[in-house]
């Protein structure tokens, strides 16, 4: 029988999401909440999960359009059904014809995606661009296998740049905090993390002398070809092409003079400016040679569909060969697709759903808005806690002060300090937020993790519970 010893190293070297620094070393922090709280006696009345960026999950409702013309879609005798909207049938019938056969089981027409969705992609981001062009073979959908379909995106792309062990390994530049799944999917593709530090006082802000230093400190043990940047941050919800410490102009410019590989992964916000549009406005030297990737799903913005699993990415100046390869081994999920085109061709004035479509959107939009002012603002006038505005994005990246009776608990436990935190917090008021460790964060600060596009009265009552549960964490040293 094959032991754990014969596995290749690669693989046993592989970190799991809850082991980047956050697991004990006798046994996992990990709970299952649905199990371990059915046979638990609890002084709360229902658990909340803000972990990650689920806003289903966390209570908000799904896009009315999306969903009656994807059940269309599924069971098209609903065609028939007049109850519907009229432009959610059209719509439904449209997409059907996209299909092979007419149905959503088929096989996608091609191996990058259906042609009618990457051509509706590719308009949708010309006119968030500006006029700036963009081509639908330049567009590849994608179906994930993980929580975050553009970290998978990430994953895929990546394989191709693996090369080499020790010195020559291949490097990527990667943002402290990262998510939470992104040293895994290094670590699977057997590259490594090159980590450059956001600076928390600065509003989580990219700095082009720390850019600098990473570069030069990862090149005494690899050879840094790629740069990761998330736009808005995640989990801190900075927009690093708006820092004031460091544009996207510097970035580019780094990446030009060192040869980096720039791979962006895109959640839409109101204010929302693309490296893209930055990279054409650079001139013929960046625009027509400098290799960018962006990456979108519809797990995140206003979709929240998460459990679709779909996405998209945009390869610029890149090989045609490789775009090949990208290509044939993307192969992307019918369903998901269709969730993207709706995505990006929502109802229009002229259709009966526009009303009701944009309502809801801007629903979202307030709700996410308020939330994020609401929760920041309580949050810093909660004792021993602080937090950064977020910019954009879902999560709030609050930091926590712990007393000393919970660093030396952790110690004896085995246990980072922010994980016991965050499972005392679950037990005691049925909250479940993110261990800061789990996004990188340095070791002398700890921080939680939140997803904030809540119900309003949801988010109310995890603040609550949260400041109850730390007052009582603080009490003790009275």
């Amino acid at each position: 029988m094959s032991t754990v010893q014969d596995v290749n190293p690669r693989v046993r070297g592989i970190r799991a999401p809850i082991e980047f620094s956050c697991q004990f070393k006798k046994r996992s922090i990990l709970i299952n909440t649905d199990v371990f709280f059915q046979s638990v006696k609890k002084p709360f009345k229902s658990v909340i999960d803000v972990s990650s960026g689920d806003p289903h999950k966390a209570g908000m409702p799904p896009i009315s359009f999306i969903r009656q013309v994807m059940a269309v879609c599924l069971y098209p005798e609903l065609l028939k059904e007049k109850s519907l909207p009229l432009d959610v049938r059209q719509r439904a019938q449209k997409l059907l014809d996209m299909c092979s056969g007419g149905s959503v089981g088929s096989y996608s027409t091609t191996s990058g995606g259906l042609p009618q969705v990457q051509k509706s992609i590719s308009e949708f981001i010309t006119r968030r661009d500006g006029g700036v062009p963009s081509h639908p073979e330049d567009i590849i959908l994608t179906t994930g296998l993980q929580k975050s379909f553009d970290v998978v995106c990430f994953l895929v792309f990546l394989n191709l740049l693996t090369s080499g062990e020790g010195k020559t390994q291949t490097g990527v530049l990667t943002p402290m905090p990262c998510p939470h799944t992104l040293p895994m999917l290094l670590d699977m593709t057997g590259l490594a993390l090159v980590p450059y530090r956001l600076f928390e006082e600065q509003g989580w802000a990219v700095n082009l002398d720390e850019l600098h230093r990473a570069l030069e400190a990862g090149r005494v043990h690899c050879e840094p070809k790629a740069i990761y940047i998330s736009n808005p941050g995640k989990p801190t919800g900075e927009q690093p092409i708006v820092g004031t410490s460091c544009t996207a102009f510097d970035l580019f410019y780094i990446r030009f003079h060192f040869s980096l590989f720039l791979l962006i992964v895109y959640g839409q916000d109101k204010e929302f400016i693309s490296y893209k549009k930055v990279l054409s406005e650079m001139g013929k030297m960046y625009a027509e040679t400098m290799e960018l990737v962006s990456f979108h799903s519809i797990s995140t913005a206003h979709i929240g569909e998460g459990g679709l699993r779909g996405g998209y990415m945009e390869v610029i100046n890149i090989d045609p060969a490789v775009k090949k390869y990208l290509t044939v081994i993307s192969s992307a999920s019918v369903l998901p697709q269709l969730a993207l085109e709706l995505s990006v061709n929502p109802p229009r004035p002229e259709d009966s759903s526009y009303n009701s479509y944009t309502q809801e959107i801007h629903h979202i939009e307030d709700t996410l808005s308020q939330n994020a002012k609401r929760a920041c603002e309580f949050l810093n006038r909660v004792e021993g806690m602080s937090c950064q505005p977020s910019m954009a994005g879902l999560f709030l990246y609050p930091r926590v002060h712990l007393p000393p009776h919970i660093v030396e608990e952790a110690k004896r436990l085995e246990v980072k300090a922010d994980v016991l935190y965050c499972q005392r917090l679950l037990r005691e008021e049925g909250i479940c937020v993110g261990a800061g460790c789990e996004n990188g964060q340095e070791d002398k600060n700890y921080h939680i993790r939140l997803c904030i596009l809540t119900p309003p009265s949801t988010l109310e009552e995890i603040l609550a519970r949260l400041r109850s549960f730390h007052h009582r964490l603080l009490e003790k040293l009275a």
